[in-house]
């Protein structure tokens, strides 16, 4: 039996948008879903037991990042990274692929793989499709995605082509590599960057493997949002129905409507955290700046709409407060409540999908959330 398998619950009757439930060797998957992001082995400012609160079902780790800090060794010692973490729900870990391209002149690309050189010591490295499979398995992900080129924006066409075929050749090689198909599932990852043509080559060569899911990447890379939104829609088109999708990178709100509307079921994105140690947070009415004068005595919630524990028990004024003063506990409290912010949204997108409201609550959320 497939490690991961996807149930279609309910489908949009004017979108494309799909209710639906994804089963991992951790647990099942409620869908459309957004991942929060856990890079190097934690989900940054937050204690697993809060993203658990929060209601995250599954979140990312990177492959890159784990295999130079602590060692994919260190992580198979420990009993795999569900331990080492202390988090007993699924995880997905990304290939590292990304990671290691998104390094310029410190990588080189070959058919063998990617040699680079680390960003933390500058001690050179090779990661291959086969080396990416093997830090994975040692990480007991249950999850686990295949090793891409992702090509840049914008990109000439003989360059993605290029990119997009080497991306095949190696996620058969990940394929071959893989020795636990029962514990751990293989996602392949369509390539092709702004060329119909080639996202449908892409998708025809990939499918032909039989995983048991696929992800789509090198999207929301720079690239004009409706232009994004024209290639989404025609890649969804040619992948299967009976297998979760997964929008590599995105974490919006207008992006995860956008790509629940097309079809998709799995998004990732580290901005909530990431915004959320810069004093950022995300609201019904709209991004609100924590640093701004103006809220040096609001003692007002940050989002009256909200519920997270964040907004339970704090305000403005003093959220701002541990800005200013640079105090821990303000990424703490700013990343619950952007996560809790997405997580709720994707709730409250999987319901308005089961009562055939989808488009309705999309211009409700537009509607007060004022920065669209």
């Amino acid at each position: 039996m497939a490690a991961v398998t996807y149930e279609l619950i309910k489908k949009d009757e004017k979108t494309k948008a799909r209710r639906g439930r994804v089963r991992a060797p951790h647990g099942v998957i409620e869908t459309p879903v957004f991942m929060p992001v856990g890079t190097a082995a934690t989900v940054k400012a937050m204690r697993p037991e809060e993203v658990k609160e929060l209601g995250a079902e599954i979140i990312l780790s990177n492959t890159y990042h784990l295999y130079l800090r602590p060692g994919h060794d260190v992580v198979r010692e420990a009993g795999g990274l569900h331990k080492f973490m202390n988090w007993d729900r699924p995880i997905l870990t990304d290939s590292g692929g990304f990671q290691v391209f998104s390094l310029g002149d410190l990588r080189k690309i070959t058919e063998e793989g990617v040699e680079f050189r680390s960003h933390i010591d500058g001690s050179k490295h090779m990661l291959s499709p086969e080396k990416s499979i093997e830090v994975q398995t040692a990480l007991g992900s249950d999850i686990m995605m295949a090793f891409d080129e992702c090509a840049p924006y914008p990109a000439d066409r003989d360059y993605v082509k290029q990119s997009m075929e080497r991306t095949t050749r190696w996620l058969k090689r990940c394929k071959a590599a893989q020795k636990d198909t029962e514990n751990q599932a293989l996602f392949g990852i369509m390539q092709g960057g702004m060329y119909k043509d080639l996202r449908r080559q892409s998708a025809e060569e990939i499918v032909e493997l039989d995983l048991p899911g696929y992800a789509i990447g090198g999207l929301s890379v720079g690239e004009p949002k409706e232009l994004m939104c024209e290639i989404l829609d025609d890649c969804v088109d040619h992948l299967p129905a009976d297998k979760p999708r997964y929008l590599m990178g995105v974490g919006t709100p207008d992006y995860l409507f956008e790509g629940v509307e097309r079809g998709v079921d799995m998004f990732d994105c580290v901005l909530p955290t990431r915004i959320a140690r810069h004093g950022m947070a995300m609201t019904s009415a709209g991004r609100v700046n924590i640093k701004n004068a103006k809220y040096e005595r609001d003692f007002t919630p940050l989002d009256p709409e909200c519920d997270c524990y964040t907004c339970r028990n704090y305000s403005r004024a003093y959220l701002r407060h541990l800005f200013k003063c640079d105090e821990i506990l303000s990424a703490m409290l700013l990343s619950n409540h952007n996560l809790h912010f997405l997580v709720n949204l994707m709730k409250n997108i999987r319901k308005s999908i089961e009562e055939d409201r989808f488009l309705e609550y999309k211009k409700e959320f537009y509607a007060a959330y004022g920065r669209f």
